[in-house]
């Protein structure tokens, strides 16, 4: 018996539909602002989790903590990610968990903004724009329009599960021996890309500014000039730095930087009292 056909025998057709349905109403179930989708990704991935431990606890509780992490991607494209995690864990089966969470962290940002601009910004802009013109014309097919594409997308979700599955399988058997060069890879790219999200997101601004004579030195303009994003980076790592002291939650840390953002939005007033 081949590798593959172990594999195949494992994991059945019946498996990834459950896992397909989970994901189509479930992934978006217990979103929060500390693991986003971590709750309903662990969810979906559940029935594939017991019927590869069912006889093994520890490694049952071990398979749960680690797909309760950190996630968040466009919910199209997670299938594809769920898939290939799917085919991963089936041929680890645990001896190499750090594979499982590169994959899976490190397709998730990529994936995220090829989602975002076909599932979102062309797919919203393209369908709605039509129907609504159409509507506007007094044409009942305008209705319809929305309700086919949305129709044809949940189908498209539902096959991405089993491609993912099958290249996750191809990447287990075929490029077995580079595995850990690829989830490295992936892992890489993954960080690259939330880098890059730091400045695009967190976009504070200091309004500090001093003047001497007829000399006025903006100090945000300053910091930009010596190092560009500075303040977001500074505060990403202040963040990083309190979750992992003793007792501190993703509660109270939005709590730090709500009272950090009202002392640094009104620092000018503050200085100048004095």
């Amino acid at each position: 018996m081949t590798e593959e056909k172990k594999i195949e025998s494992v994991i059945t057709k019946k498996d990834l539909n459950q896992v397909a349905r989970r994901n189509l109403f479930g992934l978006q179930l217990g979103w929060n602002y500390e693991k986003m989708q971590g709750l309903g990704y662990c969810y979906v991935i559940m029935p594939i989790l017991k019927k590869l431990y069912k006889n093994n606890d520890e490694e049952m509780k071990r398979a749960l903590q680690q797909h309760l992490g950190f996630f968040n991607t466009t919910p199209a494209m997670s299938h594809l990610i769920v898939g290939a995690n799917t085919a991963l864990e089936e041929k680890l089966k645990g001896s190499d968990p750090d594979a499982v969470t590169g994959l899976k962290t490190g397709l998730m940002g990529p994936f995220a903004g090829v989602g975002d601009t076909l599932f979102v910004a062309i797919y919203r802009t393209l369908i709605f724009s039509i129907a609504a013109y159409l509507a506007l014309q007094g044409q009942a097919v305008g209705l319809l329009i929305p309700l086919i594409a949305g129709a044809c997308i949940v189908y498209l979700r539902y096959k991405f599960t089993f491609i993912g599955y099958n290249q996750g399988q191809r990447l287990t058997t075929e490029f077995g021996n580079q595995l850990k060069n690829l989830t490295e890879a992936a892992a890489i790219l993954g960080l690259t890309v939330i880098g890059a999200l730091i400045p695009a997101v967190i976009k504070p601004v200091l309004p500090l500014a001093f003047t001497i004579g007829k000399v006025k030195l903006d100090i945000q303009a300053l910091l930009d000039q010596i190092i560009p994003g500075i303040i977001p980076i500074a505060i990403v790592l202040f963040s990083y730095w309190l979750l992992g002291k003793k007792k501190m939650t993703s509660t109270r840390l939005l709590f730090i930087l709500l009272a950090l953002g009202l002392l640094l939005g009104n620092i000018g007033t503050i200085v100048s009292l004095f």
